[in-house]
C-alpha cells in the first residue's frame, strides 16, 4: 500500500509540470547559431575561382565557369554549381575559403529525401534556400 500511495504521489507530482517535449513537424526548432546545416549560395557574389571545390574533402562540390559575356570585363561567371549532399559532411570548409562569401552556412537542416539521386542540388535549389540562414550571414 505504501508502495502504490508513493507511486502516486510521484505521479500527480509530475502532472503540473512544464512539457519539455516539441512538436518537432510543427513547430520547427531553433538551432544554435554556431550550427552548421545546408549552405545557401549567392551566384551573383561567385568569382569561380574553385577553391571550395579544391578544398573540399569529400569532392562533392562541382562547379563550372564562362567567359563574362561583357567583353569588356575580365573574369568568368558561374554557370553551374552542384552539391552532392548525399558525401557531403557539412565540415564548413567550403564557406571558410571563399573570398567573396558567395557560400555561406545555414541553420537549416531538414534534408530527408525518398531517392538519393535527389540529394544532388543545383545552382538555383541552393539560391533559393533561404530558411534560416546565420546571423552573421545575413545580408
Amino acid at each position: 500500500m505504501k508502495g502504490l500511495a508513493k507511486g502516486l504521489k510521484y505521479t500527480l507530482s509530475n502532472l503540473t509540470k512544464q512539457n519539455v517535449t516539441t512538436q518537432y513537424p510543427d513547430v520547427p526548432l531553433q538551432m544554435p547559431d554556431r550550427f552548421r546545416g545546408i549552405q545557401k549560395f549567392y551566384p551573383e557574389k561567385c568569382i569561380v575561382c574553385n577553391q571550395c571545390a579544391n578544398i573540399c574533402p569529400t569532392d562533392c562540390i562541382q562547379l563550372t565557369g564562362k567567359p563574362h559575356p561583357d567583353p569588356g570585363k575580365k573574369g568568368k561567371i558561374i554557370d553551374t554549381y552542384d552539391i552532392n549532399f548525399e558525401i557531403c559532411i557539412l565540415c564548413d570548409l567550403c564557406t571558410e575559403v571563399c573570398p567573396t562569401e558567395a557560400i555561406v552556412m545555414t541553420n537549416n537542416f531538414e534534408l530527408a529525401e525518398y531517392s538519393r539521386d535527389e540529394l544532388f542540388k543545383d545552382l538555383l535549389w541552393l539560391d533559393e534556400n533561404d530558411n534560416n540562414v546565420r546571423k552573421e550571414n545575413k545580408a
